[in-house]
């Protein structure tokens, strides 16, 4: 029959992106070359324009969308959160519905209902200057009529998800320019599948395809959920030239239980305990992929990005989009002067160990962070927790002001990204789009691109060729146990697999501004303190599961009161304090009545974690204790809240304030351990402001002054005495090896330090405790 809002792929080609979008013309032009596609149709983006215009929808969204600040995180989730109940609740119009049963029908050729996946295919996706790929819906295992028509209704609502609105937005896209088409294509029920690059994405280097296979269904791989073998090939001599083979532990499969959708199973009950450390393709498969990936660069004549399936000794092409994150450089390697011939324009302190180049972004006020591009070099006065989302996208950070325990120098550390701090007038002289290299490590920026050789934080597991379980294996055993700091939640996956004992120190900060976006007490005042509650527990529970069972230990919000007024709702209830850092902050507010229901809901969305998501090993740590009373109120609160002290949930405090040693005994009444903040406490002993550049330069703050190791090796004396375990989570161990040797000698119980240092620190701490036993050994004789 002939359709009005359907169209096969044998119909399409590259130029129907308007008409199908970009997934659905790419398939299109596939099919249409001879590439092994299976095969489908789409419902085009006609169907969705018809479907918003026949309903009445297009004016209703268009007046909320208007009234949306998209910058605003909280605003934009609730604003396209409504804009989807809105197209999920309103009926396809009969003459859309009849259509694509009837294509669905014909696509079962008089079989049983078939299987499909329905994906989403944006008008403005998958283009050689852009990338909306994940941005939309994809809905797998679908089985018939009806819900294949939910499933096209679903896309066409996922054209709003909070997400794809800020990127469209951030790209310059008009709203309502954009489309949506829904893929309907046959499901391959893949024994095995992956992602491939016809171009190393990592190097940039045009003669290699890289290919990533685990077992089951693609989802597994492009979630995230496992860590897939990587093969490299050299394309012109089809040489496999290295291969790393993954501890595959869960795969995605159809649901056995049911007509539609997929489950996670775990690859050792579903295949056998052999597949998990096996190699997912044979090396002739990996060569017959690579000639079907060849023969897909060739047609497109650029490098592309594509999704594979394997099913019953045959490859599938599913998806394939340029690869957009790739400088245009024909194969050649940009420019790169010697160091010798290179010129210094900016000189100050590595505060985050990297070598990077990029363009400079000038960053003077929070309107200026949308500019900052990945790749680009983040240049500003000093950074703030609002800038944490444009930290993440730039390859390197520079600051006029600040030392190595400023909230850049600490959030750089802990997003692995290059920083210099203290340069005094970097704003001044690197100019908007100049060309320069960050050396982090020397703590020098050079005009243009310099070639430097390789300093970068040392490797993570998953970057080599030597599975995680083995890494764990060859970490020396320590008594001491090493635990680390961690911000961002999104960030455990890169490090999941490092040697650790757990996580010393979470900050929840990183959660309140690039998950929340408001005030606590404001989602209070506006009814949302659900919101609150769902998006803290999310994102604890991210960490949690992802290294459970080793303990978790979560401190609570410790912004300090100028902070929490960049919050949305902030400058309503926070007051202006001449000296902040020393001001209003941790216990002090937690007990206080402007901020103690903003408390409970952070205590109930820890509870969320451990009692409805069952992760036990999330313990809770109080910041910025200053008296005993205060505890013994805040420990009151936490009892309400159902949180209190037992065998598998401990309560630690930060041991930052200087009253805290002195009163260590008092304190040991009340609490399960302390985690020692050296940056606070170096600043409240010396009187020296952690923040100051000056002061740092002239050396006065150093956390291994008498003054501070005294305090130190006081505080664990004393709390072993009480039987209570000390640990440490500030920055000096991370910057000071001698400092994390007299730790260990003190006998501290555990010393957090960042991601890349783990392995550094368990092998200097290993050394330290071996060190101990000779010397003992060698008085005994």
């Amino acid at each position: 029959m002939g359709y009005r809002f359907i169209r096969w792929f044998h119909e399409l080609t590259k130029e129907d992106i308007p008409l199908v979008g970009g997934k659905g013309a790419n398939l299109g032009e596939l099919t249409q070359a001879g590439i092994p596609v299976p095969p489908g149709f789409c419902v085009t983006a006609e169907a969705y324009k018809h479907f918003i215009e026949a309903t009445g929808l297009a004016p209703k969204i268009k007046e909320i969308i208007a009234s949306t600040n998209v910058d605003n995180l909280e605003e934009l989730m609730q604003n396209t959160e409504r804009v989807r109940e809105l197209i999920k609740s309103t009926p396809v119009p009969p003459e859309i519905e009849e259509e694509i049963v009837s294509a669905y029908k014909e696509l079962a050729a008089g079989g049983p209902e078939p299987a499909v996946a329905v994906r989403s295919s944006a008008t403005a996706e998958d283009l050689p200057e852009a990338s909306f790929a994940g941005q939309q819906e994809t809905y797998l295992n679908v089985r018939g009529t009806a819900e294949v028509v939910e499933a096209v209704r679903k896309c066409w609502a996922s054209l709003w998800t909070a997400r794809a609105t800020a990127y469209r937005q951030a790209q310059g896209f008009d709203h309502f320019a954009v489309y949506l088409s829904a893929v309907v294509q046959k499901m391959i029920q893949s024994e095995r599948s992956g992602v491939a690059f016809t171009v190393n994405p990592v190097t940039g280097v045009r003669d290699e395809l890289m290919i990533n296979a685990s077992w089951g269904l693609g989802e597994a791989v492009v979630s995230g959920a496992v860590t897939p073998d990587e093969y490299l090939v050299d394309k012109n001599t089809r040489r496999i030239k290295s291969k790393n083979i993954a501890s595959k532990s869960v795969m995605i499969v159809a649901r056995p239980d049911a007509p539609s959708g997929t489950v996670k199973v775990e690859v050792a009950r579903h295949l056998g305990p052999e597949y998990v450390e096996k190699q997912c393709l044979s090396d002739e498969e990996i060569l017959e992929l690579t000639d079907i990936l060849l023969r897909v660069e060739k047609h497109y004549g650029s490098p592309q990005d594509i999704e594979w399936g394997y099913e019953k000794g045959k490859f599938y092409i599913l998806q394939a989009r340029p690869v957009t994150a790739l400088d245009k450089l024909k194969g050649e390697e940009k420019k790169e002067e010697r160091l010798g011939e290179a010129k210094v324009l900016v000189q100050g302190m590595g505060a985050s160990p990297g070598i990077a180049s990029g363009k400079v972004v000038l960053v003077k006020s929070f309107d200026d962070i949308t500019r900052v591009k990945e790749g680009s070099v983040l240049v500003t006065t000093m950074t703030n927790p609002d800038m944490v989302p444009a930290m993440k996208r730039a390859a390197a950070i520079v600051t006029d002001e600040g030392g190595r325990t400023c909230h850049a120098a600490i959030v750089s550390r802990e997003l692995g990204i290059p920083c210099i701090v203290g340069t005094k007038n970097a704003t001044t002289v690197l100019k908007e789009g100049m060309e320069v290299t960050v050396d982090a490590v020397r703590g020098v920026v050079y005009e243009g691109r310099v070639a430097l050789g390789t300093a970068a934080p040392e490797a993570k597991p998953g970057s080599q060729a030597i599975p995680a379980d083995i890494w764990q294996e060859l970490a020396p055993v320590t008594a001491t146990k090493i635990y680390m700091n961690l911000g961002e939640p999104e960030a455990i996956a890169r490090y999941k697999d490092l040697p650790f004992d757990g996580i010393g120190l979470m900050r929840t900060e990183f959660i309140f501004t690039d998950h929340i976006g408001a005030h606590p007490i404001y989602l209070l005042r506006t009814g949302q303190e659900k919101f609150f509650i769902d998006r803290l527990a999310e994102g604890i529970a991210t960490v949690a599961q992802a290294v459970f069972p080793r303990p978790v230990v979560v401190r609570f919000s410790d912004f300090r009161t100028n902070e929490f007024r960049g919050l949305k709702g902030g400058e309503e209830v926070e007051p202006v304090e001449n000296n902040p850092m020393i001001g209003w902050r941790g216990v002090s507010r937690y007990i206080s009545p402007e901020y103690e229901e903003g408390f409970r809901l952070e205590c109930r969305a820890m509870r969320k974690v451990r009692e409805q998501y069952q992760l036990t090993n999330v313990w809770a740590m109080l910041p910025f204790v200053r008296t005993t009373w205060e505890v013994e109120q805040v420990l009151k609160i936490m009892a309400e809240e159902g949180l209190s002290s037992n065998n598998d949930f401990k309560v630690w405090i930060m041991a930052e304030v200087p009253a805290v040693i002195f009163l260590a005994d008092q304190f040991c009444a009340y609490v399960d351990g302390f985690s020692i903040g050296s940056n606070d406490l170096t600043q409240l002993i010396l009187g020296a402001d952690r923040d100051s550049g000056i002061l740092e330069r002239m050396g006065y703050f150093d956390e291994r002054n008498p003054a501070v190791t005294r305090a130190i090796a006081r505080l664990i004396e004393v709390a072993h005495q009480h039987g209570k375990t000390v640990s440490i989570c500030g920055q000096g161990p991370s910057v000071y090896p001698e400092l994390t040797e007299f730790l260990v000698r003190c006998g501290i119980d555990s010393v957090s330090v960042n991601p890349d240092m783990v392995v550094r620190t368990r092998r200097l701490v290993a050394s330290v405790e071996k060190k101990i036993i000779l010397e003992s050994l060698r008085r005994l004789k």
